[in-house]
């Protein structure tokens, strides 16, 4: 077991430092969060199963706090209230989860970043094709495969691994860096 445990974090570590060749790719996903923020706008986040609950992580990052004690910053996960979750499910089926929530408090030069280790979600999807319509920008953070949301987004970053819980492992490192720098340019240097 400890040999598998070793390779595990030899494996996560290989795909950390493979990451690193996204920089441009995350820094262009902070600017467009930022460019929002300062236009008063906000960043809308959004996710199935274990990218639900990122996408909540990553919005409490931003309206409470990273790293640094400051103001409330304009963000939601689109996964959290239960009673839109469900009537919108319900009535509309699952697929308009977050396309339903977006026509609703949705507005032009927002941001929606969407969470998908396939990058197939299809209630996803449908949010990025509302957004469009609607001139918010989409951030799609993905697996390393080719997927429908890569064709939609505004921007894709596609991690370097096609295995589930790297994918998400590699997700959560990006929205930190990215709650990190937005941080940083509104309230100054993290400590």
């Amino acid at each position: 077991m400890e040999k598998q445990i070793k390779n595990s974090i030899l494996e996560i570590s290989y795909n950390f430092k493979t990451m690193a060749q996204m920089a441009s790719q995350i820094n262009q996903a902070t600017k467009m969060c930022i460019d929002a923020l300062k236009k008063g706008n906000k960043v809308m986040f959004c996710g199935n199963g274990g990218s639900a609950s990122q996408s909540q992580h990553l919005a409490a990052e931003l309206v409470g706090r990273y790293k640094l004690n400051r103001p409330a910053m304009n963000s939601i996960a689109l996964t959290t209230d239960t009673s839109i979750l469900t009537a919108v499910g319900n009535d509309y089926g699952y697929d308009t989860i977050f396309e339903r929530q977006v026509q609703g408090i949705g507005k032009p030069g927002d941001v929606l970043i969407g969470l998908s280790t396939s990058g197939n979600s299809k209630n996803i999807v449908l949010a990025f094709d509302l957004a469009k319509k609607m001139n918010i920008k989409t951030i799609a953070l993905t697996g390393q495969k080719p997927s429908a949301m890569s064709e939609k987004s505004d921007l894709t970053l596609n991690v370097p691994s096609n295995i589930t819980n790297n994918i998400q492992e590699m997700h959560l490192a990006i929205g930190h860096i990215l709650c990190g720098l937005i941080e940083q340019e509104f309230y100054g240097k993290t400590k």
